[in-house]
């Protein structure tokens, strides 16, 4: 919102773990008005019933909703992507397992060309190089510095 005037008619496009991050997003994007794109690894979906509330919010605020494998097809057109860890604590283990199923999901300069061009980024850190690429991390388009001071107030 502060980067862009508001929030409705935003798309944000998440590209990554179907974790607790995303589902917070998931129940709070279309009540703010957002279209939200999410890609996401067989087997690593968000939780069935998230995405049922978040469905369901979309039908009642009129946003779109998509779910998809393909992180390219989850970026086309977005206005913010955004990703976080792929391995949350309590997955160590899974680690080997998680970095194979996640092999292409790193947002890059390449994944932002199918984004809108104003396109931002976003990651609540900390941040693994595998999960985001140089390039777009310390690029002007990234707002994660921005994002982590505001979090600093809400805490």
């Amino acid at each position: 919102q502060e980067h862009y005037g508001g929030l409705r008619g935003l798309t944000v496009t998440w590209i990554g773990d179907g974790n607790n991050v995303l589902h917070s997003i998931m129940t709070s994007a279309a009540k703010l008005g957002m279209h939200l794109r999410i890609a996401t690894p067989k087997g690593f979906e968000p939780d069935l019933r998230v995405t049922e509330i978040a469905e369901q919010y979309s039908k009642e605020h009129g946003t779109k909703l998509l779910l998809t494998t393909d992180p390219l097809e989850a970026a086309d057109g977005a206005n913010v992507l955004v990703t976080d860890t792929w391995i949350s604590m309590g997955q160590e283990e899974e680690k080997k397992e998680r970095l194979q199923a996640f092999q292409g999901y790193q947002i890059t300069m390449q994944t932002a060309k199918s984004a809108a061009s104003n396109w931002t980024f976003l990651h609540c850190l900390p941040r693994k190089p595998e999960e985001v690429d140089d390039e777009v991390f310390y690029s002007p388009q990234s707002l994660v510095f921005q994002e982590a001071e505001n979090r600093k107030w809400t805490i």
